[in-house]
């Protein structure tokens, strides 16, 4: 049973030995290239606000262009801080309100930028939402949507490759180590993963809004107001593409002090 559930697994661990992010510094799986996901994302996105009724000409949608494009100038300052001024090459910002219920907001590959009003109560102020835009903004920055596209592909790789090695044994127990195998898969690797994906949005993002001139404190103040709104209903952390409101805020107070001191040397540099 080991044996043949590392040959699906242990194809997930290309994970760990591809290029380096020049956002993050560290490895990264990424099989697609911003031109290739670029025109896809921007043609979602225009999909998107055709469907969706785009709210304009009030406070919020003005707060949203205004912090949006406080976000948007923070990220640029920190890609010239950390030397890569191309890495934003390509990307087309555009931050939109939508008439929603839903507590959600979102930056596709490339800065296509939607907020739902629904997360308005919630966020309260521009330092709120300047919390979840650097984190959504993160998420593009750090290549996660094509991370995730890519580690579907290879979670599909090992899931043929459990079929090969169990090619010889009855149906019923080639579906029982498929079934092994995609439990391990999405369990061991993949939410841990994607969990893994959301602190690394939350580290950039904290240094985003700080760069931007709001107070990183009141990122936790935001996320104990959404868990304040969830009423405790989250799943459990292991079985979660999250980390727990508790986690996610431990995990920012530890951060501040970096955020701090990295936004002001690049706030002082040229």
């Amino acid at each position: 049973m080991k044996k043949i559930l590392l040959i699906g697994l242990g194809i997930l661990g290309v994970f760990y030995s591809c290029a380096t992010n020049p956002i993050t510094g560290k490895k990264e799986l990424n099989f697609v290239s911003n031109s290739e996901l670029f025109p896809s994302s921007f043609q979602q996105y225009g999909t998107f606000l055709k469907e969706n009724k785009i709210i304009s000409g009030t406070a919020e949608a003005r707060t949203v262009e205004v912090v949006g494009s406080k976000i948007r100038a923070a990220a640029e300052k920190y890609s010239r801080y950390l030397g890569q001024t191309q890495y934003l090459n390509g990307y087309q910002w555009e931050y939109k309100l939508i008439e929603s219920k839903e507590v959600n907001a979102w930056c596709m590959p490339g800065g296509k930028i939607v907020v739902y009003s629904g997360i308005l109560p919630i966020t309260k102020d521009e330092a709120g939402l300047a919390t979840v835009l650097g984190h959504e903004v993160s998420h593009a920055l750090a290549n996660h949507g094509a991370q995730r596209m890519s580690a579907s592909q290879l979670q599909e790789l090992g899931a043929v490759g459990v079929a090969v090695a169990t090619g010889q044994q009855s149906s019923e127990k080639q579906q029982m180590w498929q079934q092994y195998y995609g439990l391990g898969s999405q369990v061991g690797v993949m939410l841990p993963f994607s969990r893994s994906q959301e602190t690394e949005a939350d580290k950039i993002g904290l240094i985003l809004m700080t760069i931007a001139g709001y107070n990183p404190d009141q990122a936790i103040i935001f996320w104990q107001r959404m868990a304040t709104q969830s009423g405790g209903s989250a799943p459990s952390e292991f079985l979660s593409t999250h980390p727990s409101d508790a986690t996610r805020m431990a995990n920012l107070k530890a951060l501040i002090p970096d955020a701090r001191s990295i936004a002001a040397k690049v706030n002082a540099s040229k």
